[in-house]
């Protein structure tokens, strides 16, 4: 449902918690303190025993819905969100993280136009002393090449804000995947509905924690791991040639339907999906064995110019330079 010119649209904010009491306040008062006169706030927590319970009830009047009970995880505690949610834009915002004064205004403002589908805006990534590390570029889309924005598939989910009803066609966050679902969940949308209506604002929106603690820091391994299981389940259902050879230790586990997306768009997808992998595994692993074994599978015909660039800068380098050698090169450079 779009809405009536001159009101409001209806955004419905879901927090997944589990003992962040130490966080939970400023997540929630950042919320509440935006003062937006259409907001739909959630929060589920998993069952803690740290004292979040009683920070919930201190602003429960507040709330649109809150409870705490054991749950399947942070997946199936957003989707439990997403079953109540009745807003016309949905987003979840984590228990260690904060909204910026004045974003869902931003976001309000972009989704006056009815043909917007996906807001992406930005994040300032900060550490627990409140230090800015950084500010991110947001969710990269590829204008132009809807095979690399799903095959790359990098999404800054606590900017990106959606229409709930993409929600409501694409389905719910797969609740297997404990590291990647929204990473997993935004290339089931691109696959869906391509790249129309997904625009880009400058705007920081969301102040994201980066501690010792948070998954993004402290389970690497959980994410490469559910990295190759979405690539070769993603590969596997659309057949891509010889996907057993490039995920013999990763059994495909997830069964994606694509009858009705272009089998050229699915294997050009693959492909940069592969070419990522090389990427990471020959420079951020120096695993050259698999950088090499990705990069075979990669199909060059389906690459853009730039992406053939690096296709056959890694075949060289993954030849003749392995990471040990390069790894030296830079120690004496």
């Amino acid at each position: 449902m779009i809405s009536m010119k001159g009101s409001k649209a209806r955004i419905s904010i879901v927090t997944p918690s589990f003992n962040q009491g130490q966080y939970l306040e400023q997540t929630i008062c950042s919320v509440l303190d935006q003062n937006y006169p259409q907001l739909e706030y959630m929060i589920f927590d998993g069952g803690s025993t740290d004292g979040s319970v009683a920070i919930i009830k201190k602003y429960q009047k507040y709330l649109s819905y809150w409870e705490s009970s054991p749950d399947r995880g942070q997946s199936h505690a957003i989707n439990k969100g997403l079953s109540r949610a009745t807003g016309e834009v949905f987003n979840w915002l984590n228990s260690d993280d904060h909204l910026e004064p004045g974003a869902l205004k931003s976001i309000e403002r972009c989704f006056e136009n009815p043909a917007t589908k996906v807001v992406c805006g930005r994040s300032r990534i900060f550490r627990d002393s409140d230090q800015t590390i950084k500010y991110s570029s947001g969710t990269d889309v590829y204008l132009n090449n809807l095979a690399k924005t799903i095959g790359w598939a990098r999404i800054d989910q606590p900017e990106t804000f959606f229409r709930l009803q993409s929600y409501r066609t694409v389905g719910p966050l797969n609740e297997s995947l404990h590291y990647l679902m929204d990473k997993e969940w935004w290339m089931r949308y691109l696959c869906e509905f391509g790249l129309d209506g997904i625009v880009s604002i400058p705007d920081t929106l969301v102040n994201f924690r980066h501690h010792s603690l948070s998954k993004t820091v402290s389970q690497q391994n959980g994410f490469e791991e559910e990295v190759l299981l979405v690539i070769s389940s993603f590969a596997n259902s659309c057949n891509y040639p010889n996907t057993f050879k490039f995920f013999e230790d990763q059994k495909p586990s997830i069964n994606y339907s694509f009858k009705t997306v272009d089998q050229k768009l699915l294997e050009a997808s693959v492909s940069y999906m592969l070419l990522l992998l090389s990427d990471y595994y020959y420079y951020q692993k120096m695993d050259n064995s698999r950088a090499k074994l990705f990069l075979q599978g990669v199909i060059e015909k389906h690459l853009e110019t730039e992406d053939t660039l690096l296709f056959r800068r890694l075949k060289v380098r993954t030849r003749f330079l392995p990471p040990f050698l390069r790894k030296i090169y830079r120690t004496l450079k």
